[in-house]
């Protein structure tokens, strides 16, 4: 008997209808779909139009060429693409579960906290009872969000500006803007930076995720008329600066590991910009109780890293600038 939140022909959608949609949009072509799905072409273009009618609404305006969402279809696919990939990892947490006693949990992490999330992680594996599988991905924050509230992830430490929405985030730690120069670069021997000081010279910083939003209010305010560099991997900027090409501007979390005799890293102050770093996941019901226990855990463990962290950077600092 249908209940009154449910209307009766959406309880007759089925999960393969779902998963029909879903390949669909993805390849974007009911030939590729089909094949794909290993089913005919009618078939695939039956199922959508019976799924259509369940629904009462077009999902897709269809071309010659090409398919395109409606706004309802836009809407159906966040929510089916949820349903589909929360299926297909429930299905893999059965077969851990049942046939190798193991509970597998997904973890998205930004590159620059790897490190200390996976050691974290480790310290986990070590304390608890139960076996568990960790699936790992590492990627910008923008795309860990995405797969996060697709159901393609369990939770994610991301770095953000402004608070996702549809998210539960807990702040792990503050991530400083800091300057990466040569050592004979005169900001090297000051200990310390404002952006004032850095004046005209030029900047080479990421393209992609916070920086962008962090870096250009800083230098619209300041004035620095030199447009900076931009480039995608930390190999590069360092290059740069190490040829004295630019000074680099990045999250303090991304020189952590920098062992370089020809580099050091300057706190940028005044103001001092910085990045959240959270743990986010989906609010509600999880999916399995270890993927709990571990949010559990790195809300703990990853802030206090952090504060560990920042004091060997300050007493870092203290020590070149009473040498």
């Amino acid at each position: 008997m249908a209940t009154l939140s449910t209307p009766l022909p959406l309880r007759a959608l089925t999960l393969r209808q779902l998963q029909f949609f879903s390949v669909l949009v993805e390849e974007g072509q009911f030939g590729r779909a089909a094949k794909r799905l290993a089913i005919t072409q009618p078939a695939l273009s039956n199922a959508i139009k019976q799924m259509e009618k369940l629904l009462g609404a077009e999902l897709l305006t269809r071309t010659t060429h090409r398919l395109e969402l409606t706004p309802v279809g836009a809407e159906v696919l966040v929510r089916t693409d949820f349903l589909v990939h929360s299926f297909a990892v429930a299905l893999r947490d059965i077969e851990g579960t049942v046939q190798r006693g193991r509970a597998f949990v997904r973890i998205g992490v930004i590159p620059s906290a790897s490190a200390r999330v996976a050691a974290a992680a480790s310290e986990f594996l070590k304390t608890g009872e139960r076996e568990v599988e960790l699936a790992w991905r590492d990627a910008p924050s923008t795309a860990l969000l995405a797969e996060l509230r697709s159901g393609q992830l369990d939770m994610a430490v991301a770095a953000i500006t402004e608070p996702p929405g549809g998210l539960t985030c807990i702040d792990l730690l503050r991530d400083p803007l800091v300057l990466v120069v040569r050592r004979d670069h005169a900001l090297a021997a000051a200990g310390g930076a404002t952006w004032e000081a850095i004046g005209r010279e030029r900047l080479v910083l990421f393209e992609s995720g916070s920086m962008p939003a962090l870096g250009n209010p800083a230098r619209a305010q300041f004035a620095q008329g030199t447009e900076p560099w931009r480039v995608s991997y930390s190999e590069t900027l360092y290059a740069l600066v190490r040829s004295g090409q630019a000074l680099g501007l990045m999250p303090r979390l991304y020189t952590a590991p920098l062992r370089d005799p020809e580099l050091a890293v300057v706190p940028l102050l005044e103001p001092r910009i910085e990045r959240r770093v959270v743990l986010a996941y989906l609010p509600g019901p999880m999916r399995n109780m270890v993927a709990q226990e571990l949010i559990a855990f790195l809300r703990e463990r990853l802030p206090q890293a952090g504060q560990a962290t920042a004091r060997r950077m300050a007493n870092g600092t203290r020590t070149k600038r009473q040498g």
